[in-house]
């Protein structure tokens, strides 16, 4: 799982990682956004739609050589989308008129140098987090529950993948039943919230609420280790037990202080907080 939100110049860039052929492979209307510096996904969309006709047309095999692959949209479902790898994609940008051509190109090469990194030392990308979230504000003591609830919610994962819990669909559908049972609202309404779409919900949560997501994901996986929870209808009652107890915490919290662990606040640019794209 990459923990680090993929970004260039402040637009989402989604990717998918080959394990079969270690290639990072790129939403191609998100890399038009970028080097449009268009705002409107609609925009780029259409954009993308004219010039893939238009390198059909000519015979182009950048266009035959994207790929479609389902990636999370603003709404929270998967859609299938058109996919290139670094190689296809310096082929496209040459076709895109923009200033942003050259750099977009070294971003890519760095993307798949980091990667390879990686392989070789895992903890180098745990750094690189640990880098990003510094350079955006965050604080020593955010970061480290970040990190801390990323490393519960991995074994959490782990034990689903263990007992019978494979497909994606069904790891959402237990993560939002933990999510609505300790917080209230299920992910994609705490998302609405916080005024996000394409961004990771735990990337704009404050501290408390990162503390009580690993309490709830915490307790899940310890209920149903002792449960021996295996499939869905096991798990979905671990995870309802675990969030209650989370539930319980934040209530008992909130009557203490007078204030609500369940907030808007986010870690948006100012620009984006009014009105972000789809």
């Amino acid at each position: 799982m990459n923990i680090i939100p993929v970004q260039f110049d402040d637009y989402d860039i989604r990717r998918v990682y080959d394990e079969k052929t270690e290639t990072w492979y790129f939403s191609v209307v998100d890399i038009i956004r970028a080097l449009l510096q268009q705002p409107d996904f609609q925009a780029a969309r259409n954009y993308w739609k004219v010039l893939k006709n238009r390198l059909s047309k000519e015979g182009s095999e950048s266009v035959t050589k994207c790929n479609r692959l389902k990636l999370e949209a603003a709404d929270g479902k998967k859609y299938l989308t058109d996919v290139a790898g670094p190689e296809v994609l310096l082929r496209l940008i040459q076709s895109v008129p923009s200033p942003k051509a050259e750099p977009i190109k070294l971003w890519l090469a760095k993307v798949g140098y980091e990667r390879m990194q990686d392989m070789a030392d895992p903890s180098r990308s745990l750094d690189r987090a640990r880098e990003y979230w510094q350079q955006h504000g965050r604080s020593e003591k955010w970061i480290q529950q970040r990190m801390t609830g990323q490393e519960t919610r991995n074994k959490l994962t782990d034990y689903w993948k263990e007992h019978e819990i494979k497909k994606e669909a069904e790891f959402a559908i237990l993560t939002d039943i933990i999510h609505r049972e300790w917080a209230g609202l299920k992910v994609q309404e705490h998302k609405a919230l916080k005024g996000l779409k394409s961004q990771n919900l735990r990337d704009h949560m404050s501290e408390a609420e990162l503390i009580f997501t690993a309490l709830a994901e915490l307790s899940t996986r310890q209920i149903a280790e002792t449960m021996n929870a295996t499939g869905m209808k096991e798990n979905k009652v671990a995870g309802k037990k675990g969030g209650g107890i989370a539930r319980k915490a934040r209530r008992d919290l909130e009557d203490k202080t007078g204030r609500s662990v369940v907030t808007g606040e986010n870690f948006l640019p100012p620009g984006k907080r009014k009105s972000i794209d789809e």
